[in-house]
């Protein structure tokens, strides 16, 4: 049976815990409204790129480019947004599980011939990818890219992507992160960055193309080609802006889950207490009443 001092020292220590969680929580919510904005504010220079190409492929131009050419796929990057930090729910272990389907559905598109490269981002699915033992891919490590990386970084790691690319490195390059819909809400997404799919730019050119006429100098392909990689771009930057919205969202639930059990602890533990103080208390009492009966 657990002494006052026992639980006194219980009490102490959940009541710690639960504000710790509540303080991670306020934090990891600030970060995310932070990382949401951002994605707000990526917006107008997305929508910018958007209706260039929008504006180039409403013409009657021919375009070509090698980012956009669809070439025999043998070779597969996939990119793997996971986190640095813990404490963040199963954010990893669904991107995990979303990564290893991914593999699969590779194989099967492709054939189990495949050559498939995963580069993590994040040190916890890092680590989770190299523990894994006759893993049907190679882990390549990129120095210099993590979740706290910042834009010029970010558009090193793009511009080494999209090289690896050109030179025949990797014939197609994809993204594997949590998409952010709402903070309860992430769901895992895997996207096509390289090459870049042409229908997606159609698609994009219907909704973003304007009716006016337009003349391009110094002629359309050429901007066409320059636009381009301003489009993978903002992809990459929306892409890694979302996965770390996703992390802080999934570290606010997670926090939020630890301290409502934390109050559910901590209310179970001073039930108890008082109990037992009571309980002390009353035996005092039966005490003192039978020695004043003996008298």
């Amino acid at each position: 049976m657990s002494t006052l001092r026992e639980l006194k020292s219980r009490i102490g220590s959940v009541s710690s815990t639960q504000k710790t969680t509540s303080a991670m929580k306020m934090i990891s919510s600030a970060k995310m409204h932070k990382f949401t904005s951002q994605l707000q504010r990526l917006l107008p220079y997305r929508n910018m790129v958007q209706g260039v190409i929008g504006h180039l492929l409403a013409t009657d131009v021919e375009f070509s480019s090698p980012l956009i050419n669809v070439r025999e796929v043998k070779k597969v990057a996939i990119v793997a947004f996971g986190s640095d930090d813990g404490l963040c729910g199963a954010f990893n272990i669904y991107v995990g599980k979303f990564l290893l389907e991914t593999v699969k559905e590779a194989q099967k598109k492709y054939g189990q011939d495949v050559a498939i490269t995963i580069i993590p981002v994040g040190k916890k699915i890092t680590k989770g990818l190299q523990a894994m033992k006759k893993a049907p891919f190679e882990v390549r490590i990129v120095e210099g890219i993590n979740t706290r990386s910042n834009a010029d970084q970010l558009h090193d790691f793009t511009d080494l992507l999209r090289r690896s690319f050109l030179d025949g490195t990797y014939d197609q390059v994809d993204l594997v992160y949590m998409h952010f819909k709402s903070t309860s809400r992430q769901i895992p997404t895997c996207d096509q960055m390289l090459p870049v799919s042409y229908e997606a730019l159609v698609a994009t050119a219907d909704k973003k193309a304007a009716n006016q006429p337009c003349i391009f100098e110094p002629d359309a392909n050429s901007i066409f080609n320059s636009v381009l990689p301003l489009y993978i771009r903002s992809m990459m930057q929306e892409v890694f802006t979302e996965s770390c919205a996703s992390e802080q969202a999934s570290r606010v639930m997670a926090m939020q889950t630890a301290s409502d059990n934390a109050k559910e602890l901590l209310e179970a533990l001073n039930l108890e207490y008082n109990k037992l103080r009571q309980q002390g208390i009353t035996t005092e009492l039966l005490d003192i009443l039978g020695g004043q009966v003996e008298r």
